[in-house]
């Protein structure tokens, strides 16, 4: 039989309210807001429990499960950045993302009834190498941003993009091709 945390992270029905993984958020939060205080970067490795190669995180940062969220290596994440992290975030290698950027792996019910359950569901979000996340983007749950791809400023992304595209809007949509030479 699976565990809570196991289910959570595997995209089934879940509770959020045992023991086990509200200890996890207690951590997590513990964690980033003596961060977000000292800027101390052991803080975050313990956040996230890996090395973080050459990755920046301007504070405050503030996120549900530290240990689900992955980064690649020179990731830049800017100011007041919040990444509700329950179903896990992959970051690749050379990814900027802007100030007040949000990111959503949670699914919660329609259904009041439902809701009222305390159930929920997750879907990972996985973010390419090279991409670029402008001020203020949201990020739903499940969306894949393709490698190279740039997100503009304000945009709410609710479908996958695909590599090397510039895309903006709510809902966000591919408007043009990146040109390599």
């Amino acid at each position: 039989m699976l565990s809570e945390k196991d289910k959570m992270l595997s995209g089934e029905d879940y509770f959020a309210s045992t023991k086990e993984l509200e200890s996890m958020r207690k951590t997590s939060q513990t964690l980033w807001a003596q961060y977000n205080t000292t800027g101390d970067i052991t803080l975050l490795e313990k956040l996230f429990k890996q090395q973080l190669a050459n990755v920046t995180i301007n504070p405050p940062f503030h996120c549900d499960y530290g240990e689900t969220i992955k980064f690649g290596k020179k990731v830049f994440i800017n100011y007041n950045c919040t990444f509700l992290s329950c179903g896990g975030i992959e970051i690749g290698d050379n990814t900027f993302i802007g100030p007040h950027v949000q990111i959503y792996t949670a699914i919660h019910p329609l259904d009041p009834k439902d809701r009222n359950t305390g159930i929920g569901r997750t879907k990972k979000v996985k973010i390419g190498a090279n991409c670029w996340l402008g001020g203020g983007v949201i990020i739903l749950p499940g969306v894949e941003i393709g490698e190279g791809s740039t997100i503009g400023a304000g945009s709410v992304v609710t479908k996958n993009i695909p590599p090397g595209i510039i895309a903006w809007g709510n809902p966000c949509k591919v408007m043009k091709k990146i040109t390599q030479e």
